[in-house]
């Protein structure tokens, strides 16, 4: 796909394994575009969704003007994906260009990742995730999978790999005038809740829906809802199911499916996040500052009684481990509230096979599909409340222990390949 059968005479190890990053970073299904060293390759006129340029910026005479041309030829929501040489390595290669153990090449650019980042913003670009791959760029059999899918993903290592990659957007992203919203609203056990959030959620954009799916619950939730949607359906956009099978996760899907609005949102029937809150996500999906907006409930004090201290470590932990599995820093995972637009939930279910449906909890499966397409994940900080009634479906134990779990497979997905 990406790899030029005619420069890999010399390092072929190197170039096929630049080739799998660039399988791994562009999703399927999407116009790609890509450049050589003599900077031909796009067609005039044309839009792309990605364009990967691939070790030729230490090339260009003016990269800052030359990276304003790639943008130009990007779609409105598009990426670019760039890989380098990490600057570290210049005198290593420099010796192995001396002692022909690689191909001569001519004098470049040596692009720190601050360089390359400063460049992108010069030309309008915004940078969505980075890192550096690649410890051993020749094949020795055990070692070189030992120091390139393991050690070349741990700190300290992780900072000296031979390969530099960034995937950024333009900061002027794609949005729709006045986009339509849909709030899916899974709810199980919460009877006590159903008419506020239909009152006290916003209005927002040309419409706002929301779709309510029952749980199987023990108490009179769908009850609840039949009458409330009744009751307040010729103010508001109200419809509702039951959800096939269990879990959050699996009423989330469905609620997506019915979902008619250009954003989708979740919000979870406790009420733990308030229902006005909703208006800050939709305001910064729709302004395009971000692409995936998730909620952060540990920036503010967390109201008393709200979240155990058993919870609160443990999202400590997997906020970390998030963090160092996408690149992009988060504070919380697994706050319920989220927002995203609706296309690239779609992305997100086409490749959904990557990963597996595995997430009965449905925040993984929503941030490693985030992360997977490049989107641009935004924290928002929201102040968390004791719920307002019933008692939590969350098993601490059992499903941290499942959360644990499927952090680990993500890992091996995304990081150590």
């Amino acid at each position: 796909m990406y790899l030029d059968e005619g420069v890999t005479k010399h390092g072929r190890f190197y170039h096929q394994y630049v080739d799998r990053l660039l399988r791994f970073l562009v999703p399927n299904g999407k116009a790609v575009g890509t450049l050589d060293k003599s900077f031909r390759g796009l067609e005039a006129g044309r839009k792309y969704d990605y364009i990967v340029l691939s070790d030729i910026l230490g090339y260009a005479q003016d990269i800052e003007e030359f990276l304003q041309s790639v943008h130009g030829a990007l779609v409105a929501d598009g990426r670019v994906v760039i890989t380098q040489y990490n600057s570290l390595w210049e005198p290593v290669l420099r010796i192995a260009s001396a002692l022909r153990l690689r191909a001569p090449s001519v004098e470049q650019n040596w692009l720190s990742p601050h360089d390359l980042h400063n460049f992108l913003y010069l030309a309008g670009f915004e940078t969505i995730s980075s890192g550096n791959k690649m410890l051993m760029p020749v094949y020795v059999p055990l070692l070189s999978a030992l120091c390139n899918t393991i050690l070349a993903n741990i700190w300290p290592f992780s900072k000296l790999g031979l390969i530099h990659y960034v995937v950024a957007r333009p900061l002027t992203s794609a949005g729709t005038d006045n986009p339509s919203l849909s709030i899916v609203v899974p709810a199980r056990n919460e009877a006590g809740t159903i008419e506020r959030i239909v009152k006290e959620l916003p209005s927002l954009g040309s419409f706002t829906e929301i779709i309510f799916i029952e749980g199987h619950s023990r108490d009179n939730t769908l009850a609840e809802i039949k009458r409330v949607a009744k009751q307040y359906g010729k103010e508001k956009r109200i419809s509702f199911a039951v959800q096939d099978g269990k879990g959050k996760g699996d009423a989330v899907r469905k609620g997506f499916d019915m979902a008619t609005g250009d954003i989708l949102a979740i919000y979870d029937a406790d009420m733990t996040v308030p229902p006005e809150d909703v208006n800050k996500f939709y305001r910064a999906i729709a302004s395009g500052r971000g692409e995936f907006i998730n909620g952060s409930r540990l920036v503010y004090p967390v109201e008393k009684g709200a979240m155990r201290v058993l919870n609160f470590f443990g999202n400590k932990f997997f906020s970390l481990a998030f963090t160092a599995i996408l690149g992009q820093p988060l504070k919380d995972t697994l706050c319920g509230t989220k927002m995203l637009w609706k296309k690239d939930y779609e992305g997100i279910k086409e490749n959904r096979a990557f990963f597996g449906d595995f997430d009965p909890f449905g925040d993984f499966d929503l941030m490693f599909g985030a992360a997977k397409l490049n989107l641009k994940i935004v924290e928002m900080p929201v102040r968390y409340k004791e719920r307002v009634y019933g008692e939590t479906n969350i098993s601490r134990w059992s499903h941290g222990w499942l959360l644990l779990q499927m952090t680990v497979f993500a890992a091996r997905k995304l990081k150590f390949w």
